[in-house]
């Protein structure tokens, strides 16, 4: 792959209900700010009320400037889903995602999220409800929807349904996480059906699910050379540094594969690893200041914002194995100067590459 051609996909954050709301999406931005488009963590309209407070601040245009953000929406009612979807228009917004791979039970019990697979004709019904109601709105209060969807609840073939139905819609992309509801993030990614997919979809597909590293990332572009959107979510708040890894990685493989002395290039590579170590481990721990900062900015307080930073540990830890002792001062800290000590030793054993 030429550089030309790298620069050419597209790299999209998913959205991680209560972890990567603006707060986080400002601070990752500001530290990395490679992502193309950024999905917030779902809205979940009721009839009582269409947004809840904290949904209102997470898409508040004030919050989210300089991005790319698609909010995403959490319903199997057609009525709420038009009503919000113009709300976020008056706001600004292009672009709305439905939520269609939520695999926790309390959502899925409501046959929302991956539970609305479950019933491919209510969801036929649900599409052609939709796409009449924006039809009917002027442009400038028209969004484009997308969805992000698993391949079924139960059975991989349940999608060969489900995606006749997508391709029956004008929806702008299929984000396909290729898990089954029942699978939650167990088993691996179902390749075969996604394979499929790629070929019976009639709208851009974007793949999603279990790039946690550089070699993953190649891993499926080989599999898969002709998608070029990816959205990451675990990977990244694993290892927030990730996505520049993996343009960085991009990059030094096309200098190998032009490079006639393979063993300077090798030379070459782990000297820039051990250069580049350092500094990313200075640039995640300026990122995780920002979001303590802004946190507390926002008056969440020390105990809520502790909280956060725990949550946040709790995916980067697995990135850190030989930082036992740090990773569980850090879950036991009561206060920020415990944290912030714990934090820093922590980071001395986060492994980058």
């Amino acid at each position: 792959m030429s550089i030309t051609e790298f620069e050419k996909i597209q790299f999209y954050l998913a959205p991680m209900e209560s972890v990567t709301g603006y707060v986080y999406r400002n601070a990752y931005h500001a530290m990395f700010g490679d992502m193309d488009k950024y999905v917030t963590p779902f809205i979940a309209p009721s009839k009582k009320k269409l947004l809840k407070t904290r949904e209102r601040k997470d898409v508040a245009p004030e919050h989210n400037q300089g991005m790319y953000v698609v909010p995403q929406i959490l319903t199997n009612d057609a009525e709420q889903f038009l009503t919000t979807c113009n709300m976020l228009a008056e706001l600004g917004y292009q672009e709305v995602n439905l939520n269609l791979g939520c695999p926790m039970a309390t959502v899925v019990s409501k046959k929302k999220g991956s539970g609305f697979l479950e019933d491919p004709e209510r969801l036929d019904r649900f599409f052609d409800a939709v796409f009449e109601g924006i039809s009917k709105l002027p442009e400038e209060r028209s969004c484009k929807v997308s969805v992000k969807t698993r391949i079924g609840v139960e059975f991989p073939e349940e999608f060969a349904d489900i995606l006749r139905v997508y391709n029956r819609y004008p929806i702008s992309e299929v984000i396909i996480h290729p898990r089954l509801q029942k699978d939650f993030y167990n088993n691996h990614p179902n390749l075969g059906v996604f394979a499929e997919a790629l070929k019976e979809c009639v709208h851009p597909v974007c793949y999603n699910g279990d790039i946690f590293t550089p070699e993953s990332y190649e891993e499926m572009k080989r599999e898969f050379p002709k998608v070029d959107t990816f959205m990451l979510g675990r990977g990244i708040l694993m290892n927030p540094a990730l996505l520049d890894l993996i343009r960085m990685r991009e990059k030094t493989d096309v200098k190998k594969t032009t490079d006639i002395d393979v063993t300077e290039w090798k030379k070459e590579e782990t000297l820039r690893k051990m250069q580049s170590a350092d500094r990313y481990k200075k640039e995640i721990h300026a990122f995780l200041e920002q979001i303590k900062c802004d946190y507390l900015e926002v008056g969440m307080g020390e105990k809520n914002t502790l909280f956060k930073l725990k949550e946040l540990w709790a995916y980067m830890g697995q990135n850190a194995p030989e930082a036992k002792k740090a990773l569980k001062r850090i879950r036991k800290s009561q206060s920020m100067a415990d944290y912030d000590s714990a934090s820093r030793e922590a980071l001395e054993d986060f492994i980058l590459f």
